[in-house]
């Protein structure tokens, strides 16, 4: 089983329960469809990260007061904005089919999910790979909405980046991305190599969440 079929079994709930065939087949049609559809789209931009407290710190007119983040960020004077999606027409595939075959539809939201990570893994490869030509290393990817990272500075970060402009990403007033399989991040860069720079479930501090992924 591949990472991106894992992921998508990992967002539909399973765990470390038994997939069925049945399900697996969902899984493998859904990808193959939004292979053909999405049309994924990212940018990034580097910028001075400025700390104003142990637990606040400041990108350009942003400022974030979170304990998470700050952590994560620890010994970073430099900070990567990344925004990615994978396109409108992904949530008009899943639109479509939450009239006709709700099962599909369910699977194909997971299935997207997963490939959204796939992408952002791929982008910030190529980010860790430039970086490193200027003797940067690359911090965990921590997006809004991580621990106590609030989801409001979304709009900011969209702001910063001019993400409708270049990519058509936006963000509804209920404080949702539009296209919905759409991510920000910040990407911490330090002169100091960390072991790795893992995302997702390794850098967030909520470990309830059921679909948290076993380390």
């Amino acid at each position: 089983m591949d990472n991106r079929t894992k992921e998508a079994i990992r967002y539909l709930g399973y765990g470390r329960q038994e997939v069925d065939e049945q399900t697996l087949g969902l899984v493998t049609d859904a990808f193959r469809e939004l292979d053909e559809t999405a049309k994924p789209r990212s940018i990034y931009r580097t910028f001075e990260l400025q700390w104003k407290q142990t637990d606040t710190i400041r990108i350009e007119m942003m400022e974030i007061h979170s304990r998470n983040l700050s952590k994560n960020l620890k010994g970073c004077r430099q900070v990567v904005l990344l925004c990615g999606t994978l396109g409108i027409e992904v949530d008009y595939l899943i639109k479509r089919y939450s009239y006709t075959e709700m099962a599909k539809a369910v699977v194909m939201q997971a299935c997207a999910a997963a490939l959204l990570e796939e992408y952002l893994d791929e982008r910030q490869e190529e980010i860790r790979t430039e970086m490193e030509k200027q003797d940067l290393y690359l911090r965990p990817r921590f997006s809004p909405g991580y621990g106590d990272f609030s989801i409001l500075h979304q709009r900011e970060i969209l702001t910063l980046m001019e993400a409708s402009k270049k990519i058509g990403l936006t963000m509804t007033e209920s404080s949702m991305l539009t296209p919905t399989k759409s991510v920000t991040a910040l990407i911490g860069l330090s002169t100091t190599q960390e072991n790795c720079h893992q995302k997702g479930c390794e850098v967030c501090g909520k470990k309830d969440c059921i679909y948290r992924r076993e380390s």
